[in-house]
């Protein structure tokens, strides 16, 4: 039997990169998934047609975690479509690089309502159905702890994502509710591409401080989310776990 069977899992910010491989891995796990989306319900399908077609089950759902009418919305469609919840997988995040000199208000509030708000808005909403053994996984990141130069407002928000996992680990604990962070350090996405961080000198350099020689794949992190996800790791909970190649 599959570790995950049984169980049901949304993964936010799903039709691509890291979460579009976290939500294949669950599925593949035997998990049922919500891949959630926020605007390219194009990509949420492709990740649908993966799962089904490699005979697991998944459904795309749409919505903008930072607003909580979709968040609510997102957690109802899984227990409408699959009867109940027992995973949570927050990975719905944006980033930019800017200098302190070109950081504005809008920056600032688009950076932290998706990373920071919407991860407490999904959060709450589905701790309402999560089961004793439930889990959450947050999606942070490697630069919570080596806080790149231009990335202040980034950086700040998966600083946010470490301390709130702290804090729900407590809170949820008494509920059997598990809460653990995966901080991924440079991993090859469509996002990461568009950036320019790939194919250039910040990945020569990204891979020249990683002790394991190169940078990471979307399913490095995805199965570690698993793992986190599963009755294996019933007694995980509060942790940051960097998946990084050594690189801290």
């Amino acid at each position: 039997m599959s570790k995950l069977s049984g169980k049901v899992a949304i993964v936010t910010g799903a039709s691509k990169g890291i979460g579009a491989a976290i939500a294949k891995s669950l599925a593949a796990d035997g998990a049922s998934v919500v891949v959630n989306y926020a605007s390219s319900r194009e990509g949420a399908d492709k990740v649908v047609a993966a799962i089904t077609a490699a005979g697991g089950k998944a459904v795309a759902v749409g919505g903008n975690v930072a607003e909580a009418k979709d968040a609510q919305a997102i957690v109802d469609a899984a227990i409408k479509t699959y009867g109940k919840l027992d995973v949570l997988v927050n990975n719905a995040g944006v980033y930019d690089v800017k200098p302190l000199e070109e950081i504005t208000e809008e920056h600032y509030h688009h950076i932290f309502d998706i990373n920071v708000l919407g991860l407490l808005l999904v959060s709450q909403a589905a701790a309402k159905h999560l089961p004793q053994g439930g889990s959450i996984v947050n999606i942070g990141s490697l630069v919570s702890r080596i806080t790149p130069p231009g990335m202040a407002v980034y950086n700040g928000t998966k600083g946010a994502v470490d301390a709130i996992t702290g804090t729900l680990s407590k809170e949820l604990g008494p509920k059997g509710i598990r809460v653990n962070t995966v901080n991924p350090g440079m991993v090859e996405t469509e996002g990461a591409t568009s950036k320019g961080f790939i194919g250039g000198d910040f990945e020569k350099w990204a891979v020249s401080t990683t002790p394991l020689g190169r940078i990471g794949q979307p399913n490095d992190i995805a199965t570690i989310v698993s793992f986190l996800a599963s009755d294996d790791a019933g007694w995980v909970s509060g942790q940051q776990i960097f998946a990084s190649g050594g690189s801290m």
